[in-house]
């Protein structure tokens, strides 16, 4: 009988070994949620999937029509029915692709977010799921409890297909720092083995976040990194450079595509294939090559009303400053991630209130504009607050100035189109009006189209602004931003095959992205390869209204921001640019010291300026004071640079030794709130004076008040002082410190940490660096800047 049986085995052994194909490598992929898949999946990760990838589910899958032990083409998800985007996806592909034509690749993938590495141990899988919170519990629900055993399951019946040729595994940030991590790996490792008859089976383990990227896990490599001293035939598969989410805990979407390919790669190098897994590599850095990576926001500092124009490989964009001076950035980029200011369209505004004279024009001035390119020439459009829209012209932003053109109408939060040899202008709030111009620009055109184009409706009831028009094939798109009443802000977006319409409503964009209020206004722009990007801004309370870039995939002829399917999309915390990196640095706010003949660009005035009592000299910044003024906001010839996030810190060097009496100088951080270190010179007595100053706004933008809180003051002896202001723009912190030293070395903290803010009702922009001197006696008292030196910036929500 017993030699029956094993007659019987041995003949059961000799049919499954028939049916198994060599060329049919099978890969057990497990882990949390890194493996799982956390990234949402995008149109494009669904397409052109290979049929030699295979999928085989552990647990059911109704949505995808899939059972469990069955073999699908791999196409995300590959987990389960609801999870996203693993490294698995472009392991899978990776491999298929660069493996010969003969050999398929088949992948079971058992993973559960959040688990620890407990809950494949079959002596403590039940104890680790008991103590665990629902979410996690109703996951492992879908294994029956038993994730291990289902791993198993499926592998066995994989086994009468194909060969197992390795184990993949991303797990460990839930037993971060455990030093007896990696023995509990051995143990699931062991069990593995001795189950599935894997002697010897390359374990390929894969780093979590690296702390490069942030990964607030990241210290676990270290300990990922020991598993082949405990497992011979382990091999590590790195995370550097792969992009971490805003939680710091996930890959992107990239990162997992990154993940999957490098795991690919040490399959390649495990397997002999030395020379595939170099192409593979190589492949790799050439299209990081082509790549620029971000975190949003992309710049973390005051660069709302973003309008961007490509002309070639050439991007310009135009934001808003409005009181500030020279006034319209025009800021240039070859990636769509590093910007350098190159221009301005205006030095100066000649109305009242600019000079800041028995009135002032905080939150007026030049607001939401729009550029444009055309033959040969870059056309910009703004519209300040009741006064005519202005039209500037130039052949090249970096190298001409711009001229001013014509004058048209009043269009608020203006969009310039142009359609063959016609003009035309969006604007409004409420209702979007669009009106066509004289093709040169100078009028509006008598007999031209002039319609309202879209106005709030029952749903969209307030805000109704922010155009930005373009056109792309048949259809013609305008971005407008919205703000329903009761209800977040958000992106809409119309469309119209004709302007004259009908056009069609959708909402593209509502996140609040971060936990920060939510993100919208903004514009389209395409790369000379054709990818589409979104550049939208979003408040982030005392740094102002921040940009963000996203790519944008096309579903029907609509925009879809962040690749989301659906009508609404979401922010990327990270992403690319597929564009070479041209890092020209932010050129946002950088250090000065005064030794060019001219103001660096980042540099502005609050309100006009008058020139006549500023000098460099000597490599130092002189400021004289010109006339009378009774404090800090009306003060002229008040010198800006906006502050940048997360964290910073800029300090000058003052010579006050020429001050007059009742003349006040200083450093501050400058908004409608604001903390300034200010030298007093009283007679011939010099007192450093911490305040928190706020400015209270009359009907014109009259200085109704300013409340003058005086914090803390010292004596000193005049001559040289040092100021620093350190700021943090973290989540609920928008705190600012602010010091001095009499040397240069020993520095002394002057009050507690202040508290700033960002008041649409008052300055209406985010926190800047102010340099001031002014006089409240009699003028000629004079003060020289030795430098100003911004420290690097750390852009890192940790």
């Amino acid at each position: 009988m017993k030699k029956t049986l094993l007659l019987i085995a041995l003949a059961v052994v000799a049919l499954v070994a028939r049916a198994q194909d060599p060329n049919f490598h099978i890969y057990v992929a497990f882990g949390q949620s890194n493996m799982e898949g956390n990234a949402r999946i995008e149109p494009r990760d669904t397409l052109d999937v290979p049929a030699r990838f295979k999928l085989m589910p552990a647990v059911d899958m109704p949505r995808q029509g899939r059972q469990k032990h069955q073999w699908y083409t791999a196409t995300p998800p590959l987990c389960r029915q609801n999870t996203g985007l693993t490294p698995a996806d472009y392991f899978g592909r990776e491999l298929v692709g660069q493996l010969p034509d003969s050999i398929s690749v088949g992948i079971i993938n058992v993973a559960i977010g959040g688990c620890r590495i407990e809950i494949f141990d079959q002596d403590s899988c039940q104890s680790h799921i008991a103590s665990q919170p629902d979410w996690l519990k109703n996951m492992a629900r879908e294994y029956d409890n038993d994730p291990y055993a289902r791993m198993v399951e499926a592998a066995r019946e994989a086994q009468k297909h194909g060969v197992i040729k390795g184990l993949l595994m991303l797990q460990g940030e839930s037993n971060s720092g455990e030093q007896t991590w990696p023995a509990k790996v051995k143990k699931v490792y062991d069990q593995l083995v001795r189950d599935l008859g894997l002697d010897g089976i390359p374990l390929y383990a894969g780093e979590v976040v690296n702390s490069s990227e942030g990964g607030v896990c990241g210290g676990m490599n270290q300990i990922i990194g020991t598993l082949p001293e405990v497992i011979p035939s382990a091999k590590i598969v790195g995370s550097e450079g792969c992009p971490a989410a805003g939680d710091h805990l996930h890959f992107t979407a990239e990162g997992y595509r990154m993940m999957g390919r490098r795991f690919a790669q040490k399959v390649l190098e495990t397997e002999g294939y030395t020379r595939l897994a170099e192409a593979s590599r190589r492949a790799d850095e050439q299209l990081l090559g082509r790549r620029t990576h971000y975190h949003n926001p992309f710049i973390n500092a005051d660069l709302p009303d973003l309008s961007v124009v490509r002309r070639d490989s050439d991007f310009y964009l135009i934001s808003t400053t409005m009181h500030m001076m020279p006034g319209a950035p025009v800021m240039h980029s070859r990636d769509l991630v590093n910007w350098r200011t190159v221009s301005y369209l205006f030095d100066r505004l000649d109305a009242p209130g600019y000079d800041l004279v028995g009135r002032t024009r905080y939150g007026q001035g030049q607001w939401a504009s729009s550029i444009r390119y055309r033959d040969g020439k870059f056309y910009a459009l703004f519209a300040p607050n009741e006064e005519p829209t202005y039209v500037y012209s130039t052949a090249d932003p970096e190298r001409e100035p711009w001229q001013r053109i014509a004058q048209l109408p009043h269009y608020h939060d203006n969009s310039l189109l142009f359609d063959g040899d016609r003009a035309f202008v969006f604007y409004g709030s409420g209702q979007i009006h669009l009106q066509e111009l004289e093709p040169d620009l100078s009028a509006p055109k008598a007999d031209g189209l002039s319609l309202v184009v879209a106005q709030t409706d029952s749903v969209d009831n307030a805000l109704f602004e922010g155009s930005q028009c373009i056109k792309r094939g048949d259809y013609y798109y305008l971005m407008i931003i919205s703000w329903p009443q009761g209800k977040p802000r958000r992106q809409l977006c119309y469309r119209a095959r004709n302007l004259e319409g009908p056009w069609e409503k959708r909402l593209i964009l509502e996140h609040n992205y971060m936990w920060f209020p939510f993100v919208a206004q903004g514009c389209l722009v395409d790369d000379a390869a054709g990818n589409w990007y979104a550049l939208i801004f979003q408040d982030r309370n005392a740094i102002g209204r921040t940009p963000n870039l996203m790519r944008v995939g096309w579903e029907n002829d609509w925009p879809v921001i962040g690749g989301v399917n659906g009508n609404s999309g979401n922010m990327e915390a990270t992403g690319y640019a597929e564009l070479p990196t041209a890092d020209t640095g932010w050129r946002i706010t950088e250090s000065d010291e005064f030794d060019s003949a001219t103001l660096k660009n980042q540099w502005q005035w609050n309100h006009n300026p008058n020139l006549d009592a500023v000098r460099i000299e000597g490599g130092r910044l002189l400021l004289s004071t010109s006339r009378l003024a009774t404090n800090l906001f009306d003060a002229p010839n008040t010198l800006t640079q906006r502050m940048v996030g997360y964290t910073t810190e800029a300090t000058i060097k003052l010579d006050v030794s020429q001050m007059r009496d009742g003349d006040r100088a200083g450093f501050a951080a400058f908004n409608g709130h604001t903390a300034a270190l200010t030298v007093c010179r009283d007679k011939k007595q010099y007192t450093l004076e911490l305040s928190h100053q706020t400015i209270s706004l009359g009907k014109g933008k009259t200085i109704e008040q300013v409340d003058h809180q005086t914090i803390e003051r010292v004596g000193f002896a005049g001559g040289e002082i040092y100021l620093r202001i350190a700021a943090d723009f973290h989540l609920r912190r928008d705190k600012a410190t602010l010091s001095y030293s009499l040397d240069g070395n020993t520095w002394t903290q002057l009050g507690d940490e202040f508290q700033m803010q960002f008041d649409y009702q008052k300055l209406f922009m985010g926190t800047r660096w102010a340099i001031f001197n002014y006089a409240t006696k009699r003028t000629g008292g004079r003060v020289a800047v030795e430098y100003f030196r911004a420290s690097p910036i750390i852009n890192s929500e940790l």
